[in-house]
């Protein structure tokens, strides 16, 4: 797996300091609500055996993955498929302040 962007972009909406409505080039909630598909199933080993892994892309660097998804799904998020595909990655992704740690709570809140 090609990782192109190591450190997290500075509207990425797993930091807890950004607003989802501030993401550049539009916001859109329907869009964000579809990127569930991306998040595994903490220890499902059933998405082992899928050809392709849902990414979520960043939305500020075409063709990359979004470094707080990475981060979350290496982590708590717990993807198998992911971390077996991350194997040969020798890098260090770094994120910026406090991260969600459910992608629910990357939605913005309704008020």
């Amino acid at each position: 797996m090609k990782i192109r962007r190591t450190k997290q972009c500075d509207k990425c909406p797993w930091r807890k300091d950004v607003n989802p409505n501030d993401i550049p080039n539009g916001y859109s909630k329907e869009k964000h609500e579809a990127l569930a598909c991306t998040i595994a199933i903490p220890s499902d080993l059933n998405s082992i055996n899928d050809k392709e892994i849902h990414v979520m892309a960043c939305h500020e660097t075409h063709n990359t993955h979004c470094v707080g998804w990475l981060v979350h799904q290496l982590g708590v998020g717990n993807n198998i498929s992911l971390r077996l595909a991350m194997l040969d990655f020798k890098g260090v992704l770094k994120t910026i302040g406090p991260q969600y740690q459910t992608f629910v709570d990357t939605l913005p809140k309704d008020k």
